[in-house]
């Protein structure tokens, strides 16, 4: 049975698109910009601003009700209960500590039917903190289970393609992805089903 690791932020969820649409422009509504310009991962040079100045607004974002309580991508969610069982399934995120335990019970409460197992690459590590994987791409070569990755970020496809395993690239406007989510999904649907 193959094991597919999915991202969680942006593929499993809308992250992105939530933080710039409840926060972003709410907090500057003179911003002209929309979600489909994003062209970055992460977006701090198109908001003309600092990377920590986006970290400022961000990492809060995902500690509100509003990140807490997002629904699961439905198209996702939706292949998840025609194909989910013909395979087994790793959440890997990378983002703070701190806020792994709200996005770990967020993926439990939509998705714990078929994922089972949940893996945190810190984004930032304190000094005292042990630096196990500083990257999916550590991680996924020591878990070493993972046969395909469904992401957002060209990094860290670059970082599983460099191991051997089969991606998708998730499209987001910061991506350079050619397939539509359908598109992906059946994409995936085909490399269950031949394995």
């Amino acid at each position: 049975m193959l094991t597919v690791v999915w991202d969680v932020d942006d593929v499993l969820n809308d992250l992105m698109y939530q933080w710039f649409t409840h926060c972003w422009l709410t907090e500057h509504p003179g911003c002209t910009l929309q979600y489909s310009q994003l062209l970055q991962n992460p977006p701090h040079q198109s908001l003309s601003i600092t990377y920590e100045e986006y970290l400022a607004s961000l990492d809060p974002f995902r500690k509100t009700q509003r990140s807490m309580k997002m629904p699961p991508n439905a198209q996702v969610l939706a292949w998840f209960r025609a194909q989910g069982k013909y395979c087994r399934h790793i959440a890997l995120t990378a983002r703070p500590l701190e806020t792994a335990p709200e996005v770990a019970a967020w993926v439990l409460r939509h998705f714990g039917l078929w994922i089972r197992c949940f893996g945190v690459v810190p984004s930032r590590t304190e000094e005292n903190e042990p630096a196990y994987d500083r990257s999916k791409g550590e991680f996924l070569t020591w878990i070493k289970c993972g046969d395909i990755l469904v992401e957002d970020s060209p990094e860290n496809i670059c970082q599983a393609d460099s191991i051997g395993m089969r991606t998708l690239t998730y499209p987001q406007p910061w991506n350079n992805s050619r397939l539509t989510i359908d598109e992906l999904l059946n994409e995936l649907s085909h490399m269950v089903r031949e394995s």
